[in-house]
């Protein structure tokens, strides 16, 4: 008991006298060399900003536009209608059934149907750029 005493003593006189505890001022160095910071921060402090950047030369950039619900609605109605249009405009080319066999002229471009070993090759080309776009539907 004398021993727990004498060890309690001797923590709280260390603690006491100990130049520690005594109240000290805090001192705000500012990171920012334009508020007084070090002036070597500078390039870091710029390179952090940049990389942060939301905003393009352009304008928004398509990270802000992309949660906007409005923008989003209209982007997805657009494609819709393009679906649609697209499914419409194939039906009545190439029938009902699909693809068939042959050549046909749409405007600009040229389009091959070919049967082939692997599926049923479509060759696009655009004449007005010299594109070509092949594709490959395999048989199911």
């Amino acid at each position: 008991m004398i021993n727990n005493l004498l060890k309690s003593l001797i923590f709280i006189f260390v603690f006491i006298y100990n130049g520690n505890l005594f109240p000290q001022q805090l001192v705000y160095t500012p990171t920012n060399p334009s508020f007084g910071g070090n002036p070597l921060n500078g390039s870091w402090m710029f390179s952090q900003a940049q990389t942060q950047n939301g905003f393009t030369s352009g304008g928004v950039s398509t990270s802000l536009t992309r949660n906007d619900p409005l923008a989003n609605f209209k982007e997805n109605l657009q494609s819709q209608i393009l679906s649609q249009l697209s499914r419409n405009l194939v039906s009545s080319l190439f029938g009902e059934t699909g693809l068939e066999e042959g050549h046909y002229e749409i405007g600009n471009f040229m389009i091959d149907i070919t049967p082939g070993t692997d599926g049923i090759t479509i060759i696009i080309n655009d004449s007005s750029t010299g594109g070509e776009t092949q594709i490959i539907v395999p048989y199911l």
